[in-house]
């Protein structure tokens, strides 16, 4: 990886650009899903949930860095998910600070199921046309880039 790193003349030709359109294209075909399913819900607000129901009561900053957005952005949607009743948020304290800690309620999980369920065929449908083995090298070669670019980054969220 280091060769072709600097090997690049121009950033198109770069492992950069191909994952930046990749992550476009994910982004697009997310998007598609959601308005075809009808929701009711932003990729983001989805990513959110799932997040939640797999890590219960969370703080927003945490939350916010793994769904890689600004606190301000990510209050936004927990409001809106509070307002459609998917989640709730309470006074905690963490690290000697008050901080609201966010969770599904019953309608909360009732819905990413529902969601989960719906998206199921048309993700495995594009899981099908990849090898398995090579869905898994993929996914760790992006976690490993990503640790090396989160150790020149820095992250103020």
């Amino acid at each position: 990886m280091q060769e072709e790193l600097q090997k690049v003349n121009h950033f198109t030709d770069s492992v950069f650009y191909e994952i930046e359109l990749t992550a476009k294209y994910c982004k697009m075909l997310g998007t598609q899903m959601f308005e075809d399913i009808d929701a009711g819900l932003s990729v983001d607000e989805f990513s959110t949930l799932d997040i939640l129901s797999l890590n219960p009561e969370m703080c927003q900053r945490d939350l916010a860095k793994l769904i890689f957005k600004d606190r301000a952005n990510t209050g936004k949607i927990l409001d809106n998910l509070e307002n459609m009743g998917l989640i709730e948020r309470e006074l905690s304290v963490k690290n000697n600070r008050p901080v609201k800690i966010s969770k599904l309620t019953p309608k909360g999980k009732k819905k990413v199921e529902e969601i989960q369920e719906v998206l199921r065929p048309h993700t495995e449908m594009i899981k099908s046309k990849i090898l398995n083995s090579d869905l898994k090298q993929l996914r760790s070669m992006l976690q490993e880039f990503r640790e090396v670019l989160g150790d020149t980054l820095e992250i103020k969220i």
